[in-house]
C-alpha cells in the first residue's frame, strides 16, 4: 500500500478532464489531491467520483480555485461556506478533509500521521523592503494580477489574511497536541518562501502561501511535506526534509507525450529516485 499525490487537476480544461478520465486504478493505495481540482462544485464531485473507485482512500485539501466564485453570480455560497459546502462533499464518499482527525499511515513507509490542511495566503511572500499592504501593488508593477483578488471572498473574514491566520492559528494548535508520529504535511500552497519558484512569474509570489509556517516542517517533525499551486513540480530537500510539488497543471504546461499516470508522485515509501 503506497501513498500517492497530485495536485491542480484544473478539471475545467476538457483535455484534463478527459486525463483524470483516464487514471489507472490503484486499488491499493490512497491518492492525495492537493487542491485546484476545478472551480466549481460540479469539477470537484467529478474528480472524487471517477477516483474514489479507483483507489482504497482519497486525502483532499483544497486550493484556492475551489473557492472561486463570480462576484455577479447569486445564490453561490462563498468564503468559508463554500469550503464547509466541499466539506459536505467529501465526507458523502468517504474522502479525508482537513476538517477530519488526523489519520496514522500505516502503509509502506509507515507509521506516519497523515496531516490534510487548509492555510491559505497572507502576501506575506514577497521582498522584505515591500510592505505587506505593497504587495500586489508591487506584482502589478510587472502586470502580474490574481484572478483571487475579484473571485476569491473570505466571507465572513474581513480579509484573505485574516481568514489564512485563522486557518494557520486553528492548525497551528491541532498539531501541537496531535500524536508524536513523523508526519506527511499536505497544504495547496507551499509552506516556506524560499520553495516559491515562479521562472515566468516570479511577482506571483504574494499569493503562495505565509511566513507564518517556515519551520512547521521542523516543529512538527516533518518528514514529507506535499503542496502544489505553483505548476512547477520538482523535489527539493530542506533541512533532511522531503518537498514535493505535485501538480499537474494546465495542458499548455505539460509534455504531450506523458499520461496522467507519469504525474501521480509516490511520496510514501520514499522513492529510490526522486527526479
Amino acid at each position: 500500500m503506497k501513498l500517492l499525490a497530485i495536485s491542480d487537476l484544473h478539471v475545467g480544461f476538457p483535455d484534463n478532464r478527459t486525463a483524470v478520465a483516464s487514471l489507472g486504478a490503484r486499488p491499493d493505495d490512497w491518492l492525495i489531491l492537493g487542491g485546484d481540482l476545478g472551480e466549481t462544485f460540479e469539477h470537484v464531485r467529478f474528480v472524487l467520483d471517477t477516483l474514489a473507485p479507483r483507489f482504497r482512500k482519497l486525502v483532499w485539501v483544497p486550493g484556492n480555485h475551489e473557492l472561486y466564485v463570480n462576484p455577479h453570480e447569486p445564490g453561490e455560497p462563498r468564503g468559508a461556506a463554500r469550503y464547509a459546502r466541499y466539506i459536505e462533499l467529501c465526507r458523502e464518499r468517504g474522502v479525508l478533509t482537513p476538517e477530519d482527525p488526523y489519520p496514522i499511515w500505516e502503509g509502506e513507509g509507515g507509521p506516519h500521521l497523515i496531516v490534510p490542511m487548509f492555510l491559505l495566503y497572507d502576501y506575506t511572500f514577497r521582498p522584505d523592503h515591500v510592505p505587506v499592504s505593497e504587495a500586489v501593488a508591487w506584482a502589478a508593477e510587472q502586470g502580474i494580477a490574481a484572478a483571487d483578488e475579484v473571485l476569491l471572498d473570505p466571507a465572513p473574514f474581513p480579509s484573505r489574511p485574516a481568514w489564512c491566520h485563522a486557518r494557520v492559528a486553528e492548525t497551528e494548535a491541532r498539531l501541537r497536541t496531535a500524536p508524536a508520529l513523523p508526519k506527511v504535511l499536505i497544504n495547496h500552497f507551499p509552506l516556506r518562501q524560499d520553495l516559491v519558484f515562479l521562472p515566468r512569474v516570479p511577482r506571483f509570489s504574494p499569493w503562495c502561501g505565509t511566513r507564518k509556517t517556515t519551520d512547521w516542517h521542523v516543529r512538527f517533525d516533518a518528514r514529507v511535506v506535499v503542496q502544489g499551486h505553483l505548476h512547477v513540480r520538482r523535489t527539493v530537500h530542506v533541512d533532511g526534509v522531503r518537498f514535493e510539488e505535485v501538480s499537474f497543471g494546465y495542458p499548455r504546461e505539460r509534455r504531450s507525450d506523458r499520461s496522467i499516470d507519469a504525474y501521480v508522485k509516490q511520496i510514501l515509501p520514499t522513492p529510490e529516485i526522486t527526479p
